[in-house]
This record gives C-alpha cells, sequence and structure tokens, in this order.
C-alpha cells in the first residue's frame, strides 16, 4: 500500500508516495501542489536531490496552473446563472427538435441538463434520453450553440462519430465544420 509523505526541497514543498515504480515521478497539480513519487528503496535523500535538481521546472509549472486557474475564475465569474442557461439551451433544443423528434428515445422530447464541465461541451445519454451541455456552452457565438446541439441530437440516431453520424449532421448543418471551428 503506497505511503506518503510531506517533504520540502530546494524550496520546493511536496508530497512524496512510495510505491513500486521504477522512476522517480515528479509532478505539478492542477491546484499548483508538486507530488513525487518514488520506490520504496529509494532513499529520501535522493527523491529531495531530484525535486530541488528541478525546481525552476516546478516554478515554471505551478505558474501556468495560476494562470490556468485564474483564467478559468474569470470565465466562470462570466458565466450565466445554470436557470438562465438551462433556459437558454432548452429553447435551442426546441427549435431543432422538429428535426430529431423520430430519432429521440419515445420520440419524446429530451429531458435537457445544463452541467458544469470543462472538457465538453455537450453529451448524450441514450439510456436516460438526456442531452447535457456545459454551461460555458452560453458563452459561444450562437452557430456553435447550434452545431453542439445538433451533433448531440444526431447521437441519437447515431451513438459513434460514423461516416453516418456526420453525414447527419451535415444533412442539417452544412457548415458544421466553421461552426465547430469557433469552439476552439
Amino acid at each position: 500500500m503506497p505511503t506518503a509523505e510531506t517533504r520540502h526541497a530546494g524550496g520546493i514543498a511536496y508530497t512524496l508516495t512510495r510505491r513500486r515504480v521504477r522512476n522517480l515521478n515528479l509532478r505539478v497539480r492542477a491546484d499548483g501542489t508538486v507530488a513525487a513519487s518514488a520506490a520504496p528503496r529509494v532513499p529520501a535523500a535522493a527523491v529531495d536531490a531530484f525535486v530541488a535538481a528541478r525546481a525552476p521546472w516546478v516554478r515554471k509549472a505551478q505558474a501556468r496552473a495560476a494562470q490556468r486557474a485564474a483564467r478559468e475564475a474569470a470565465a466562470d465569474a462570466a458565466l450565466p446563472p445554470k436557470a438562465e442557461a438551462l433556459a437558454q439551451l432548452t429553447a435551442l433544443c426546441r427549435a431543432y427538435y422538429p428535426q430529431f423528434a423520430a430519432s429521440c428515445p419515445g420520440g419524446r422530447f429530451p429531458r435537457i441538463a445544463v452541467r458544469d464541465m470543462r472538457t465538453r461541451w455537450g453529451s448524450c445519454s441514450l439510456k436516460t434520453g438526456t442531452l447535457a451541455f456545459s454551461r460555458r456552452l452560453c458563452l459561444a457565438p450562437l452557430p456553435a450553440q447550434e452545431y453542439v446541439v445538433v451533433h448531440e441530437f444526431c447521437h441519437f440516431a447515431h451513438p459513434d462519430h460514423s461516416p453516418a453520424f456526420w453525414a447527419a449532421v451535415a444533412a442539417v448543418l452544412p457548415d458544421y465544420r466553421r461552426r465547430k471551428a469557433l469552439l476552439r
């Protein structure tokens, strides 16, 4: 079972975890904390020297993590309240629903959810008949929002990203590639 202890080396505070690994591993987490892992047989002094030698890299990585966190906090402050985002995205889904009614589970309007997703713009659950969207989507241009809504509706008929799926998206939005590019 891995054991962990807090240590300091080269002005860097880090957590050392002992586990079965071949190499010394060093990572800076998204919150800026530092973690090292080493095999139980590696002396703590060797890990300290390893961390100290990489202190400049660690400080740069921590600065990048802090900048990223500040950008995300600023973006989160600009987000509409969940209820407002839900109303906006539900209205958009209602506008496109008639084109997809036949492929929706039970032919019913899907449940719409808004979540604080950071790695996806939307998702489709065939099992529950739910379309979920990131609250951040509300800040995207309308053509990009429409692309995500159509993309997720198309998953009811094509649960993959096959050529047939992309053909279904293109049938509704022939310029979907340009719209998708707006999300980058």
